[in-house]
């Protein structure tokens, strides 16, 4: 007993081990070796490297080695050597700890508590290292326990080979095809419009072989690279004229309406030219627009979307701000930023973008189905905007490209053989940043707007466009990896290698087998779509005109808005904020549309939806929303467990499997042949053990929740107290 002046005396406990050191796992001794594919080779490792599991302060975590090949980045531990609980959903060709190198967005080192950007040549090791990635996850790992040789070795190796500039055929994508054996899937459906026959067969499906042929004009690229070796223009156009300027200044055709208005777009003569010259130029366009302006041709609208849209650099900063909120180091980041995070989501811009390009395409999009009237899409080179707003009309106005096939084929009619720069704009080789850009991003980000809106109406889903994003830094398929049909080509020869005996042969992003096996893929397609009745040949005839006349009247009745707030459900405040539902003043009041715009927009939605004519997206208020699936899998905090759209999915897929059996069953009382196609269902058992953000977030690791709104907790107690307090914590499984 001390007496009542005495001091306490002060602890003498002084632990002689890290932290790292009471956490983890013992540093596995069984050898553990990286999945080669073919033609990929292992450059440098180090071993004893920790790899933090939940960066929150608890430094728990796992020891492991960390390797970097000519693809990837791996951690291996001794759970990698296993097959146990491999989760449903599960990429074959990129685990859950690879980072694909042109997946690194940004690497940085820390040193003594303070973080660095890592490029170049390094003088000094960082004793921590921190890969944030362009699909958002991040990785944690400590390097203090690591030899330092091979410190040196891991740490210049990554930053090397994921940061510095590169030549085109250094890309794993040339070493894999020359290794690799070709067994593309042949039932692939997509339509790669690569050949004549291929372009001239949809002008046949969307009616407009009338006013419209396919060319051969470039073939051998005699008129530019920037083309593709076969296009459309109008009848009217002459050979003379495509050649005239290198296809600058000649209409090419995207798509023909059912009513014979068409799509189309231009790549625009630069604007700093010389008087003589531009008076010429100009002389040139006045007598294409003359020659497309008269009949058997509809009215024309020309939109140059250089000045109606926000440029590529606007959009890239926009997106880089965007992704910030994403990329969190720890929980203790998360909840800092939890009370602001509205405020900081309208700052970046994003979702306005999306707006505005949205709100385009329906302008668009009333052009061509009520003023019957042809757009002309002008762009500097029409192979970026131009692509984004082309294909978001499509979407909208042609249930076939809401199919999973015709979207690809879509994809590769707009984007991959219409010339965008997928190698620039992705920044694949590390060569500019000035022309990186996230186009092909907000073209996903739009139509995943349109997929939570009208669910029935899609034949893929959400985790289609999810891993489809993803695919983008793959490089194993060849979709996403060049900036034209004429940079393919070129180099598609195997000249450069010393075994010259054939041409590479690049596989597809199409093909889904080669990335996951029967049971995953089926998370790509809709259980839910609303497929189009096939009509026998007596109702073709009768009813095809009925369509096309009330393509833009909807014939379904739809669900109506139960909105009247700020929020569709009545859920937790936390989870408001995490699933990033926006808040009606933030939408700019001084952009509002014209009164025709607003006329035709009204009362589409006022009517009933025909999930295969026409779709506007809705554009007001907080219906603009944020790709939970996508931006927040990666972010335990943002999981709701047991919860979210994935419970109602478990419940339907449940009951198709029910369905499934009694089929099965009914066929096997008429013949003993059973059908084999039992297992396209993927079946979601207990799905309270599942998160919302599935099928990426297996709930792996366990989140720490605040009971409080950040800014109040952090007043009243320390994080440690706050840990200690389970019975605070918000259950969010309780009600599921």
């Amino acid at each position: 007993m001390l007496g009542s002046g005495a001091k306490a005396a002060k602890p003498s406990f002084v632990s002689y081990i890290s932290p790292e050191e009471i956490h983890i796992k013992e540093p596995i001794e069984k050898e553990v070796n990286p999945h080669l594919l073919p033609g990929e080779l292992l450059l440098c490792e180090a071993s004893t490297v920790y790899k933090y599991i939940q960066e929150d302060g608890s430094n728990r975590g796992t020891y492991g080695k960390l390797v970097c090949t000519n693809f990837k980045i791996a951690f291996l531990d001794d759970d990698s050597a296993s097959d146990d609980n491999e989760p449903q959903f599960k990429n074959k060709i990129v685990g859950e700890n690879d980072i694909t190198l042109q997946c690194v967005d940004q690497i940085y080192g820390v040193y003594d508590e303070k973080k660095k950007l890592l490029t170049g040549q390094l003088r000094k090791y960082p004793e921590k290292l921190i890969i944030y990635c362009k699909d958002l996850r991040v990785f944690h790992f400590c390097l203090r326990y690591t030899k330092e040789e091979e410190v040196k070795r891991i740490v210049s190796g990554i930053v090397h080979h994921s940061q510095t500039p590169k030549l085109l055929k250094r890309l794993f994508l040339f070493s894999y095809a020359s290794a690799a054996p070709n067994n593309t899937d042949g039932r692939n459906q997509t339509v790669m419009f690569d050949t004549l026959e291929d372009w001239r067969d949809e002008l046949e499906r969307t009616k407009g072989n009338v006013k419209y042929k396919a060319v051969t004009t470039n073939e051998g690229y005699r008129v530019s690279e920037k083309l593709p070796l076969y296009f459309v223009v109008p009848i009217c156009v002459s050979e003379e004229n495509i050649l005239k300027y290198e296809g600058r200044g000649i209409p090419i055709w995207c798509w023909s309406c059912h009513n014979g208005a068409a799509l189309l777009k231009m790549s625009a003569f630069p604007k700093e030219q010389d008087d003589i010259t531009s008076q010429t130029q100009k002389a040139f366009l006045d007598g294409i627009y003359k020659t497309i302006s008269k009949p058997p041709y509809e009215l024309l609208k020309m939109d140059d979307l250089s000045s109606s849209l926000p440029s590529l650099q606007d959009i890239q900063i926009a997106y880089t701000r965007f992704k910030q909120l994403f990329l969190i180091d720890n929980s203790t980041d998360f909840w800092a930023t939890d009370v602001k995070w509205f405020s900081l989501l309208e700052s970046t811009n994003w979702l306005e973008i999306i707006r505005r390009v949205l709100k385009k395409a329906i302008e668009v999009a009333e052009c061509l189905e009520r003023q019957h009237t042809n757009v002309l899409l002008i762009e500097e080179s029409a192979t970026d905007l131009c692509c984004v707003i082309s294909s978001l009309v499509q979407v909208m106005m042609d249930s076939y490209s809401r199919t999973k096939s015709g979207f690809q084929s879509l994809i590769q009619k707009e984007w991959v053989i219409g010339g965008h720069g997928f190698l620039d704009r992705c920044n694949h080789l590390h060569k500019s940043d000035k022309e990186e850009a996230p186009v092909f991003l907000l073209l996903l980000n739009c139509v995943w707007q349109l997929v939570q809106q009208y669910p029935p109406a899609f034949e893929f889903t959400e985790t289609y466009l999810t891993v489809l994003s993803d695919s983008l830094y793959v490089p194993i398929f060849s979709t996403f990896f060049f900036n034209s049909q004429h940079q393919k080509d070129t180099n598609t020869s195997g000249e450069s290698l010393k075994t010259q005996s054939a041409p590479f042969r690049f596989l597809t992003v199409w093909d889904w087998s080669v990335q996951f096996d029967p049971k995953a893929q089926a998370f790509l397609n809709n259980p839910l779509y609303a497929e189009k009745p096939k009509l026998d040949k007596n109702q073709r005839k009768t009813a095809r005109f009925k369509h096309q006349r009330q393509l833009s009247l909807p014939l379904t009745q739809t669900k109506s808005s139960t909105k009247r707030g700020f929020f569709r459900e009545e859920t937790d405040h936390l989870i408001k904020n995490i699933l990033g539902k926006r808040i009606g003043k933030f939408i700019n009041s001084s952009d509002e549309p014209p009164n025709s715009f607003r006329e035709f927009y009204d009362s589409w939605h006022s009517k009933p939806v025909d999930y295969h004519g026409l779709l506007l997206p809705r554009i007001d208020g907080p219906e603009i929303k944020v790709w939970a699936q996508r931006y927040l899998r990666w972010i335990p905090e943002a999981q709701l467990h047991g919860g979210g759209t994935i419970a109602t999915a478990a419940k339907i897929l449940d009951l198709m499997e029910e369905v499934q059996s009694l089929l099965v069953k009914m066929d096997e009382e008429h013949s003993q042949a059973v059908s084999g196609d039992v297992h396209s269902v993927p079946m979601l058992r207990n799905s309270a053990r599942l998160s919302s953000l599935f099928p990426f977030a297996l709930l792996q690791r366990q989140s720490i929740k605040p009971a409080l709104p950040t800014s109040t907790w952090k007043d009243l107690e320390d994080e440690d107290d706050l840990v200690k307090r389970d019975d605070e914590f918000v259950d969010l499984s309780g009600d599921m």
